[in-house]
């Protein structure tokens, strides 16, 4: 049998994980759909907890529905995302004093050091080939005592389910259209890699891993999408991880 990644239908550069192309048709889908309003979002605000005054980076925060829910909890936040087009969106859902910026979390963070307590980053790592860089600068805007809380695609799903592969330890790539989803050819790539390569990833940028969490949807999803609901709440989707920047020399804690 043929390995997904043969399957992958073909794409330029350009035109991979292109969010401009179809920001408003993803927008309108993610604000309801049970993997991201009643699972997704809701797990990372458990995680976060409470976050009044707690200045938070949300990194690839595509049109705002996390930033919206942290800044109603009393955070502040600043939100950034590759995508223009998302970033236009969010800046309608979250008025014109919101501080949203262009910026791709493969390049240097636009910020000082110690700028943050919480970096969120929301289903985009798995976007990466090398999570090194990215986490490196995480921490570096992060203070002492801060956190990172991530979400990403369940590795024993994308090895076992969606996309079968020979061998889980090795890190490759995979190609989904996601046309189904918003109605126009829609490339998406992903990086797939073992649960031991996460954790390596964030102890060597410096984490300590605090929580890895496989939770469960909210309820209030189980009427709106029965059957969904019921498949989501019995398998796995997506992992959630809390990492802690250490505390300065001579801190409690």
């Amino acid at each position: 049998m043929s390995t997904a990644e043969e399957q992958a239908p073909t794409a330029t550069p350009a035109e991979v994980n292109n969010y401009d192309s179809f920001a408003e048709a993803y927008s309108a889908l993610s604000e309801t759909s049970l993997i991201n309003a009643y699972y997704e979002r809701p797990a990372m605000l458990s995680l976060a907890g409470a976050v009044a005054g707690r200045r938070i980076l949300d990194a690839g925060c595509g049109s705002g529905p996390l930033f919206a829910a942290l800044r109603d909890r009393g955070a502040l936040v600043t939100g950034i995302d590759s995508s223009a087009g998302m970033l236009e969106l969010a800046r309608r859902r979250l008025g014109a004093d919101a501080d949203l910026r262009v910026a791709d979390l493969s390049d240097p963070l636009p910020f000082a050091d110690g700028a943050f307590d919480d970096v969120l980053a929301s289903l985009v790592l798995h976007y990466l080939e090398d999570w090194g860089p990215a986490l490196a600068e995480m921490r570096r805007v992060l203070r002492p005592g801060g956190r990172l809380i991530a979400s990403v695609q369940h590795p024993f799903v994308d090895y076992a389910i969606h996309h079968p592969r020979p061998d889980y330890s090795a890190t490759t790539s995979y190609t989904d259209d996601w046309a189904d989803l918003v109605g126009q050819p829609a490339p998406m790539t992903f990086w797939r890699r073992p649960l031991h390569a996460m954790t390596d990833a964030f102890t060597t940028a410096g984490f300590r891993l605090a929580v890895i969490s496989e939770p469960q949807p909210d309820p209030a999803g189980r009427e709106l999408y029965p059957d969904d609901f019921q498949r989501l709440s019995a398998g796995m989707c997506f992992l959630f991880f809390v990492l802690e920047v250490p505390p300065a020399t001579g801190s409690a804690g």
